[in-house]
């Protein structure tokens, strides 16, 4: 018996039944993964060439020089996997002194790349093809082309406006001075050979060998840090998920330098409320939820960063104890704005995987901001991410600015388990709306018992960037206007907003592996969730 109810009271699209499925934000990708699982793949294979692929068709939101993060769950048990790369060693603070904030754009916001080290490690621990195997559908598309689908030409003529000036972007990204249109077929063998490259050294080219030279000897000649040393000197880190009970099911994140913590703690925050008891798109639930979501915000960009210099541990962020006296400062009937607390010291892809014997994928990519920093090494069809951005210039930050460290990320993929069992591989792409849309699809899931296609197609709110409560136009008008005479604020977005982010979820239908899982795919974005056998 499933926990769930197929009652789509948010109909966008059926989910889809299966016991093999790829979930990804764009067709072609999921294709790809499908592709793997009939070639004798398992989920993990499947995902990463749905991941490979991506970097081709969907360039507007991930590429060969972003980061990744995975949680597999491998039949027995879930894996963590870190592949966020450090800054270059020739960082300090003194580099971008008289700066309010890090550069957003150019080298000054690249760091060591990690999500081709994803895909090494990814493969090496769990897949069960030949690591060349994964990147035949890329290449194929990268070489022969592809018709770019309406979201992602969106965002690529978006992109153009500000990147046409960095090192190497325009001739990269605009060869006829422009952003393809929706429909147009992009080609792009340069990339198709990049890709071919890694695959033949299993990635070692890539961070020690003829790509990676290339990498740094246009950071030399075009002002960037990034060096050979760097690249060889990366490593993937295998994590521990973080675990925290919510309702009955646990709910797993990767632990620091992501945000995937502040997901957790708001969802502690809520049980403490008992906001499930709210009913579903009221203002008393959203509200409730708006606030958990501030408290937790305010204590992860105060104490979230590289492990290795957190003041506070994420134990301690997560103590049931200090998440009831950050609950009590909720004002039930009025909007608050909440500093740190003081816990006792001691542009983003996501697609996710599931097969018949169970194995289960979480899998995020991002090169963070768009195309990320606008830098695309020539000749070869890498965009580096941007990173770097993510640093604080606060002296004294945990999170401050320096060589080898790295930053405060968002990209965060997420699992949910009950009694030790695999539930839901999920997650919500788009920087700060990440734990944001993990707190409401938990909650939809949890509480309201929705599917998975459900849980993607109901309304979102967001806190955006600038701290400012933005909601979806399909919000129950009486729940706006209520949240207003609590404080709120309300800026009601218009129907074609791409603020909210894109989810991907894949549940299991029940405790037994034979049953299969249902998928759900956002209807925001192009994407896809397919089924095999």
């Amino acid at each position: 018996m499933s926990h769930f109810a197929f009652t789509h009271p948010y109909p966008t699209r059926a989910p889809v039944l299966a016991r093999n499925m790829v979930a990804a934000s764009q067709p072609l990708a999921a294709q790809a993964g499908i592709q793997a699982l009939a070639r004798g793949g398992n989920a993990i294979d499947a995902a990463l060439a749905t991941a490979i692929a991506l970097t081709v068709v969907e360039p507007t939101m991930n590429g060969i020089g972003g980061d990744a993060f995975a949680l597999v769950w491998d039949g027995d048990r879930l894996h963590g996997l870190n592949a966020s790369g450090r800054a270059p060693l020739a960082w300090n603070p003194q580099r971008f002194a008289g700066l309010d904030r890090m550069p957003a754009l150019g080298w000054g916001s690249v760091t060591v790349p990690g999500a081709v080290s994803s895909w090494m490690a990814l493969s090496e621990r769990f897949g069960a093809l030949p690591f060349e195997d994964l990147f035949e559908s890329a290449i194929r598309f990268a070489r022969d082309g592809f018709a770019v689908s309406p979201v992602i030409a969106r965002q690529w003529a978006d992109a153009t406006v500000q990147l046409a000036g960095q090192p190497g972007y325009a001739d990269a990204f605009m060869p006829h001075g422009r952003a393809p249109a929706a429909g147009e077929r992009w080609r792009f063998p340069a990339q198709a050979d990049t890709l071919h490259e890694i695959a033949r050294t299993r990635g070692e080219s890539f961070y020690r060998g003829a790509l990676a030279q290339r990498i740094a000897r246009f950071a030399q000649e075009t002002g960037g840090a990034l060096s050979t040393g760097d690249l060889a000197d990366h490593r993937p880190d295998w994590v521990e998920p973080l675990a925290h009970d919510y309702r009955g099911f646990t709910v797993h994140e990767i632990p620091p330098n992501g945000q995937g913590i502040s997901a957790l703690m708001a969802l502690g925050i809520l049980e403490q409320l008992s906001a499930a008891d709210a009913p579903a798109d009221s203002a008393q639930r959203l509200h409730l939820q708006i606030e958990a979501m501030r408290l937790a915000f305010a204590d992860a960009y105060a104490h979230v960063a590289d492990p290795a210099h957190m003041r506070v541990t994420a134990a301690a962020l997560l103590d049931r104890d200090y998440l009831a006296s950050r609950a009590a400062l909720v004002d039930r009937a009025r909007a608050g704005r909440y500093g740190a607390g003081a816990p006792p010291t001691g542009g983003t892809v996501y697609l996710c995987a599931a097969d018949a014997q169970g194995r289960m994928v979480s899998m995020i990519q991002s090169n963070y901001r768009g195309f990320g920093s606008g830098v695309v090494v020539p000749g070869t069809g890498i965009a580096l991410h941007n990173r770097g951005m993510g640093f604080s210039l606060e002296h004294g930050h945990p999170n401050q600015v320096a060589g080898g460290k790295r930053p405060y990320h968002t990209i965060i993929p997420a699992f949910m388990t009950r009694g030790g069992r695999p539930v839901m591989a999920f997650g919500v792409m788009g920087g700060n709306m990440q734990p944001q849309g993990h707190l409401q699809v938990a909650m939809r899931f949890v509480d309201d018992r929705c599917d998975p296609q459900s849980c993607s197609d109901a309304p979102r709110w967001r806190i955006d960037d600038e701290g400012r409560v933005t909601v979806e136009s399909r919000v129950p008008e009486r729940t706006v206007a209520d949240l207003n005479a609590m404080g709120h604020a309300v800026r009601v977005m218009p129907p074609d907003s791409l603020d909210f982010g894109s989810a991907q979820l894949i549940a299991r239908l029940s405790d037994d592996v034979e049953d299969g899982y249902a998928g759900g795919s956002d209807h925001r974005r192009d994407g896809l969730v397919a089924g095999w056998q």
